[in-house]
């Protein structure tokens, strides 16, 4: 196989890429504009500058598309958990399998932003985005289970799973209402950190 064969799939892999982003920026934007109710697949793939036949390749819906399947950054987060070694604790282990999205996530501000309005905004896709991120726990529930020897119906794998979802989503809540002024990763380390800690109160500390 020659090198240019061999690069063909991360060309073509890149491109779907570009593609799907492209109907994700252009569902975010339209919604914002004009309202869920007003904003067609039609228009979506025409602002994306692709066929609606296309859109439908990537996603099955609008609502879809809004959300943005987690599955790509889920598979990723249990890549990286895979890898840290079996010494480190449980929510260490969950910290260090966020950080491969975080910069990604700091680099792509203004749509995640943007994505977090329109879901405020449209409270309709919640139930979309709550199975997702079921699925997501689930997922990571299993992998802490493994990796702490225990069941995965056991109750430490599902509240390390639980409390560091939620530790994740004030860190975001958080970074948008600075509107990126500070850093998602400082704010992540802050609420593990916290967590970590047994969340003193901070009229402790003071």
């Amino acid at each position: 196989m020659t090198i240019t064969e061999d690069a063909r799939p991360g060309r073509r892999d890149r491109k779907k890429r570009q593609t799907r982003d492209a109907l994700v920026d252009a569902a975010l934007r339209l919604v914002a504009e004009r309202g869920l109710d007003h904003v067609t697949v039609e228009e979506i793939s025409e602002a994306a500058d692709v066929s609606t036949r296309t859109f439908f390749n990537y996603f099955s819906s609008k609502d879809e598309a809004l959300v943005a399947d987690q599955a790509g950054d889920s598979a990723r987060v249990l890549a990286v958990l895979a890898t840290v070694p079996p010494e480190v604790p449980a929510l260490e282990a969950v910290r260090r399998a966020l950080t491969s999205l975080l910069d990604e996530m700091q680099a792509d501000a203004a749509l995640w932003f943007l994505r977090m309005r329109v879901v405020a905004q449209n409270p309709v896709l919640l139930p979309r985005l709550v199975a997702s991120g079921a699925e997501t726990e689930r997922a990571i529930t299993e992998a802490l289970a493994a990796r702490t020897g225990v069941e995965p119906d056991h109750g430490y794998p599902a509240l390390v799973t639980a409390v560091t979802g939620a530790a994740f989503r004030v860190a975001m809540v958080r970074w948008a209402g600075s509107a990126g002024s500070l850093p998602l990763a400082d704010l992540v380390d802050e609420a593990f950190a916290g967590v970590a800690a047994g969340l003193p109160d901070p009229r402790s500390a003071a």
